[in-house]
């Protein structure tokens, strides 16, 4: 199907604050050929969120944090949430690897020096948002990493959490990191682990996107 195979009738917008909630009227082609008939969706605008796996090769050690999260607190799970870094475009002309290198900083109090190594891109949820992520790793030096960072005017109260990554993975498998970020990222790590350990703290700009063999 083709972007002409769609046809908006009509948008409103229900709600602007922090995030943006709109109303679509449409109608699309059906597999037959034939139009579909009108329906209504409700559609999350959200900007572009990157997220940024922060692994200490030579240590062997992932760098997380913690925080509050309202969401997954309604939602019956864990409130304080074990994430990646990550973090929302919202400044005009900034990149992913921009914005990954400032959230690392800002959160972790971590400066990523090699280049970062593209992961996957994807979206969380198409059936309701228009977020897309994209997911890159940082090769960093985990020492002295710890404390409380974030920005006070944002609201950020954050844990830097260093782990070896044995007990990352181990926190993955119990089902103490819920994050679906995280749990992408920890996979992708888990497939690239031996790979990464051999670019040390020299990384190269290859990209390692597949599965290790």
């Amino acid at each position: 199907m083709s972007d002409d195979a769609v046809e908006i009738l009509k948008r409103e917008t229900l709600h602007k604050g922090f995030f943006r909630l709109d109303r679509y009227r449409l109608r699309h082609r059906l597999y037959s050929g034939a139009w579909s008939s009108r329906m209504e969706r409700e559609v999350f605008e959200r900007h572009h969120t990157v997220g940024v796996l922060l692994y200490d090769p030579k240590r062997d050690a992932v760098v997380l944090i913690e925080q509050f999260r309202l969401p997954a607190h309604l939602a019956g799970m864990a409130g304080w949430e074990l994430e990646i870094v990550a973090g929302i475009i919202d400044h005009e002309g900034e990149t992913p690897a921009d914005l990954a290198r400032r959230e690392a900083q800002e959160e972790a109090g971590i400066a990523i020096k090699g280049p970062l190594i593209p992961v996957h891109r994807y979206m969380p949820s198409p059936g309701a948002c228009t977020e897309t992520v994209e997911v890159l790793c940082g090769l960093v030096d985990s020492r002295g990493a710890g404390g409380i960072h974030g920005v006070a005017a944002e609201h950020e109260d954050i844990k830097v959490v260093v782990l070896a990554y044995r007990e990352a993975m181990k926190r993955l498998q119990t089902g103490d990191i819920q994050n679906g970020l995280t749990i992408l990222a920890l996979y992708w790590l888990r497939a690239n682990r031996r790979r990464l350990r051999k670019v040390r703290a020299k990384p190269t700009r290859k990209k390692l996107g597949g599965a290790a063999k």
